[in-house]
């Protein structure tokens, strides 16, 4: 069966709402250090899935576990249905994926590349141009230049083209918008939506907390275990406290005498401001001025925000680790 045909069964079977990827309880060491522990989570078909997290916490091992390229220590996955350890060779034909790291040939021209990935899943350019026209149309005019002369967002479309070249079902992307600029970011998620209105389900992996929102459905995780899952919208929702966003003049000593305060749960500098998540049944934003200006800070701001998904990433990071120092 060739590579578009298997692509297109797999694609009637696994209708949107059904589970395009399952993983259960995967684990991964690296000798004594631990990089994934007991990861379960399922992406359904037809979503943006995103994995969220700062480098090192293991989104990179659970992408290469699930792409086939490493066995997981303990836990199963499948993917479409297919088992990542028993059918790694009928999996590789049905996804697309995209490494943190550019890893297309530096040599090979832009068309050379593509051609090349196109023959590896047994079809050519020209009969899935439909599929990456929109993508490619934007680097085509420099079809004979060399890959490792290429920007770095038209090395980002040419490594998405040349992972999807073959039509597959699911699109693995890992950290693919690190080390572009700004306009290259965006206009690669606006890609992404519609790659996934194409029918094609897409789990991508990001440090950028400002990505998630473009996700249909969150996983965060830090130091290889999952700390929250849901939509963007209910990650945020779960948010307990009450959140200020504060500035001054000084703001490092600022930052030291906010984290001393009766009722404050935590501080961090966000930009120019910090966030202060407070107990409301302990303090609030009046009395937390009033505070500041008793101490020597009389030329604060003080402002009620809501609360971002980088926010909630920082409360179920503190609140993980206080619970595996209980634990131990």
């Amino acid at each position: 069966m060739s590579s578009f045909s298997l692509n297109a069964t797999v694609r009637n079977q696994f209708v949107t709402g059904m589970k395009a990827i399952e993983i259960k309880g995967i684990s991964k060491s690296y000798g004594k250090v631990k990089a994934l522990d007991s990861i379960s989570l399922d992406v359904a078909s037809g979503e943006i899935f995103g994995l969220i997290g700062p480098d090192g916490a293991g989104k990179t091992t659970l992408f290469r576990i699930m792409t086939t390229l490493m066995l997981p220590d303990e836990g199963s996955g499948t993917v479409c249905g297919l088992d990542i350890v028993k059918d790694y060779s009928a999996i590789r034909r049905i996804i697309g994926y995209m490494p943190g790291r550019f890893s297309l040939y530096q040599d090979l021209s832009v068309k050379e590349n593509l051609d090349y990935f196109a023959t590896l899943f047994g079809t050519t350019v020209d009969a899935n141009y439909g599929t990456i026209k929109e993508i490619y149309s934007q680097i085509e005019p420099f079809a004979d230049r060399r890959a490792g002369k290429l920007s770095g967002g038209m090395k980002q479309k040419l490594a998405l083209c040349c992972a999807l070249v073959h039509r597959p079902s699911v699109l693995f992307l890992d950290e693919p918008t690190t080390g572009v600029d700004a306009v290259s970011r965006t206009d690669f998620w606006n890609m992404l939506s519609r790659i996934k209105a194409s029918g094609v389900t897409i789990f991508v992996s990001t440090p950028y907390m400002d990505e998630a929102a473009r996700c249909d459905r969150l996983a965060l995780i830090r130091d290889g275990g999952i700390i929250g899952t849901g939509t963007p919208d209910e990650i945020v929702s779960e948010f307990p406290f009450g959140l200020l966003a504060v500035r001054g003049e000084r703001m490092y000593p600022l930052l030291k005498e906010l984290r001393r305060m009766k009722g404050v749960v935590s501080c961090f500098s966000f930009g120019d401001l910090h966030h202060l998540a407070y107990d409301p049944t302990v303090t609030d934003r009046e009395r937390i001025l009033a505070g500041l200006s008793d101490i020597g800070f009389g030329d604060c701001s003080v402002r009620d925000i809501s609360p971002c998904i980088e926010d909630c990433f920082m409360w179920l990071s503190s609140r993980s680790a206080a619970d595996r120092t209980a634990e131990a």
